[in-house]
C-alpha cells in the first residue's frame, strides 16, 4: 500500500490558513522506484509537464528546430519580447504567421511581460498565451509533413496521434484518458510513475536523439522555456543538467543529468504547493544552491511585507 500524502502547509500570520495533500514517485538512477507517497499509478492530466514530450514527438515527426527556439517551444513562455519574436521565427521558418495560431487569445503571464504588454496599449492575442511556441512548432511539424494545419488540434489528427505514440513509448504506459488542454491541445493522462519514467527517458537518451535535444534545449535555454522571474527557469539556470518543467492542477516533473527523476502532484492543484515539494525533493537528492535555500519555503506578503510562508510538513517522516 502507498504511503499517505504528504503534507504542505500554509501558514500567514502565525495561522494555519490551509494544508494541501501532494504525493509524488522518486526513481533512482537505474529507473527504481526509491520512494513512492501516495497513489503514484493513478493517471493525471500532466497538463503543460508534457510539452517537452510533445516537442520530442515533433522532432521524430520531421520538426527542423534547435536552441532557444526548440525551449521555447517545449515549455510555457512568460510573454516576453523575445519569446513572441520566437514564436514568430518559429511560425516563418513554415511559412506561416500569427493568424494560423489556434491558441486563445490571452495576456502575459509573466508580471513584468504584463506590465510592458498593457503600457503598449495591447490587448489579448493568441501569440501571448504562454503556450503559443507549442503551438507554432505543432503547425511547423504539420507543414514539414503536409498535414492540414486547420486542424492540428483534433485528437486523431496525424500530429496527435503521433505524439500519444510518443509519450506512450517514453512513459511505459498505456494513455489513460484524453482532455483539452487550457490552451487546446489533447491533453493525456498517464500516472506519476509514468511522467517521471518519461522525463528519465529524455535526459538519459543519446546526444543527437529528439529526447535529448529537447532536454539539451531546454537546459541551455532555460529563459525561453518559462521566463526570467519564474521558478522553472532559475531551477534550471542554477542547477546544471537538471531538467524541469511545472504544469497547471500542481503537477511538476524533474530529472537529473544522472537519470534519477521525480514527479509531483498537489491533489487540489495548487502550483504554491508543489514547487516547495519539488525543492524539498531535489534537496534530498543531494543538490545545494541558493536558489533551493530560498524556495523552500515561499514567503506570503501582507501590505508588501512577509507574514508567513509555505511549508513542506512531513518529507522526513516519508523518506525514513
Amino acid at each position: 500500500m502507498a504511503a499517505a500524502p504528504v503534507l504542505v502547509e500554509v501558514v500567514r500570520s502565525g495561522f494555519v490558513e490551509s494544508r494541501h495533500r501532494g504525493r509524488f514517485v522518486v526513481l533512482t538512477a537505474d529507473g527504481s522506484v526509491e520512494l513512492a507517497v501516495g497513489d503514484v499509478g493513478a493517471a493525471v492530466f500532466p497538463r503543460s509537464v508534457s510539452q517537452p514530450i510533445q516537442a520530442s514527438a515533433m522532432l521524430r515527426a520531421g520538426l527542423d528546430i534547435d536552441g532557444e527556439l526548440l525551449a521555447l517551444a517545449a515549455g510555457s513562455h512568460s510573454g516576453a519580447a523575445l519569446h513572441l519574436d520566437g514564436v514568430r521565427r518559429i511560425l516563418a521558418s513554415a511559412g506561416l504567421d500569427e493568424a494560423a495560431l489556434q491558441t486563445p487569445p490571452s495576456l502575459p503571464l509573466g508580471e513584468p511581460e504584463l506590465e510592458a504588454h498593457l503600457r503598449a496599449g495591447r490587448q489579448a492575442m493568441p501569440i501571448a498565451m504562454n503556450c503559443s511556441g507549442k503551438h507554432a512548432a505543432m503547425l511547423a511539424t504539420c507543414v514539414v509533413n503536409d498535414w492540414p494545419t486547420a486542424t492540428y488540434l483534433d485528437p486523431a489528427h496525424p500530429l496527435q496521434t503521433a505524439i500519444r505514440a510518443t509519450l506512450e513509448r517514453t512513459a511505459g504506459e498505456r494513455v489513460g484518458a484524453t482532455g483539452v488542454d487550457g490552451c487546446g491541445v489533447p491533453v493525456l493522462a498517464v500516472s506519476l510513475l509514468a511522467l517521471a519514467r518519461a522525463f528519465r527517458v529524455h535526459v538519459l537518451a543519446t546526444r543527437g536523439t529528439p529526447e535529448r535535444r529537447v532536454a539539451d534545449a531546454m537546459r541551455s535555454h532555460p529563459e525561453f522555456v518559462a521566463g526570467s522571474n519564474r521558478h522553472d527557469t532559475r531551477l534550471m539556470a542554477a542547477l546544471p543538467g537538471l531538467l524541469a518543467k511545472d504544469g497547471a492542477e500542481g503537477v511538476y516533473a524533474i530529472a537529473l543529468a544522472d537519470g534519477r527523476a521525480a514527479a509531483v502532484q498537489i491533489e487540489d492543484g495548487s502550483r504554491r504547493a508543489s514547487l516547495p515539494l519539488v525543492v524539498a525533493l531535489l534537496q534530498r537528492l543531494g543538490l545545494r544552491a541558493p536558489v533551493l535555500d530560498e524556495l523552500a519555503r515561499p514567503s506570503l506578503y501582507g501590505a508588501g511585507r512577509p507574514i508567513g510562508e509555505v511549508n513542506v510538513l512531513d518529507l522526513e517522516r516519508h523518506c525514513g
